[in-house]
């Protein structure tokens, strides 16, 4: 039997950063870093950069280029899976849950009420295949909505019928995101997308998922609550563990277990795996953070797309910065300060802010 793990809040914290590749020991190859992380989210918002492109920056540096990206996924070594982009060789974890969708045994009624809507639509869902399979690939734009019944949600989804269409699609595995026509997502048949690999049995398939993302994250709770698209939570992969001061079951990758630690300044992404799980983040880092893009301006404390600042094991801090590529400028507002920046880490994060810059093809403007 497994022994339980001590970990200090310092322990888990380093655990978590070497994990997610922002430790002092810089990777060189941006498909290795992404099977690493197991996933960049795709997200449209480009305040300073997509997040995809800053998560990848903020491991590889000036030298990562977005048409890297853009290349591995045209070429199909990565794959775009509802909103995340993923190794290609990691989809067949996902196929035998599209082909069982809504799911096998009890199912969950918000999954059982999009089933319903899905069917209600059956002619819509048809005529996008088959105008797909005619001209694909196609934006949404390009896609009539044809729904009998339309979708009704609180949020900004409400009456997007087509968007909803193909994103439950997607999840029956019979459409697939294809590339982008700007900043427009195509869409395609996925038998022309998804490369014909042995589909892995559902069972098999969560359970390698989750050690993929033990591997990813490092540290993680044993259980935590159901996720649309991807959990926090890892189930009983890796060891056991404790960390002083929080309440709970973790789990760790023993393969992180008393590694030296070599820390350095970096500049994240507000959708960067290290600091998505809020909770786990300030049960870990003490971080106070949201991403207030949302906010009205008059109630942001930090800025519409505030970019986290770590430095060694600790987040210290956040950038709130702005490109403007009209003015040929990185304008940052704000450098705020969680803790007073003792020299060395103020001149490290200005590094960082300078190579951001630079990345950008920008002149920085900072404030005086």
């Amino acid at each position: 039997m497994v022994s339980v793990h001590e970990l200090s809040r310092t322990d888990a914290r380093r655990i978590a950063v070497r994990a997610q590749l922002l430790d002092g020991a810089r990777p060189t190859d941006l498909l290795k870093v992404v099977r690493q992380l197991t996933l960049l989210q795709s997200d449209s918002t480009a305040a300073v950069a997509p997040s995809a492109d800053l998560v990848a920056w903020s491991r590889l540096g000036a030298s990562y280029s977005p048409a890297e990206l853009s290349d591995a996924i045209q070429g199909r070594a990565l794959i775009e899976l509802r909103g995340m982009i993923r190794p290609g060789e990691d989809l067949a974890l996902y196929r035998a849950e599209m082909a069982e969708w809504p799911g096998s045994g009890e199912v969950s009624g918000w999954r059982t009420a999009q089933a319903e809507w899905v069917n209600a639509n059956d002619a819509c869902r048809r005529d996008i295949l088959d105008r797909l399979g005619r001209d694909g690939p196609l934006t949404s734009r390009d896609l009539p909505d044809a729904c009998a019944v339309p979708w009704k949600s609180s949020g900004w989804n409400n009456d997007r019928n087509v968007a909803m269409m193909l994103e439950m699609m997607v999840q029956r595995g019979e459409v697939a995101a294809s590339g982008h026509r700007g900043r427009d997502r195509l869409w395609d048949l996925a038998t022309r997308v998804y490369p014909d690999d042995p589909v892995i049995p559902v069972d098999e398939a969560i359970r390698l998922r989750n050690e993929l993302r033990l591997r990813s994250l490092g540290i993680a709770r044993m259980t935590g609550p159901e996720c649309p698209v991807e959990p926090g939570d890892v189930r009983e992969v890796g060891e056991p563990a404790v960390v002083e001061g929080v309440k709970g079951a973790w789990r760790v990758d023993p393969s992180q277990l008393g590694q030296p630690f070599n820390g350095r300044a970096a500049l994240l992404s507000p959708l960067d795996r290290l600091v998505y799980d809020r909770k786990r983040m300030v049960e870990i880092f003490d971080f106070d953070y949201q991403l207030e893009m949302f906010k009205p301006a008059a109630k942001r404390r930090w800025g519409y797309f505030a970019l986290p600042i770590l430095y060694g094991d600790r987040l210290v801090g956040k950038v709130d910065a702005t490109a403007d590529h009209k003015s040929g400028v990185l304008r940052v507002d704000a450098v705020h300060q969680d803790v007073p920046f003792i020299k060395t880490v103020a001149r490290a994060i200005d590094r960082e802010i300078n190579d951001l810059a630079h990345w950008l093809e920008l002149e920085l403007a900072m404030p005086r």
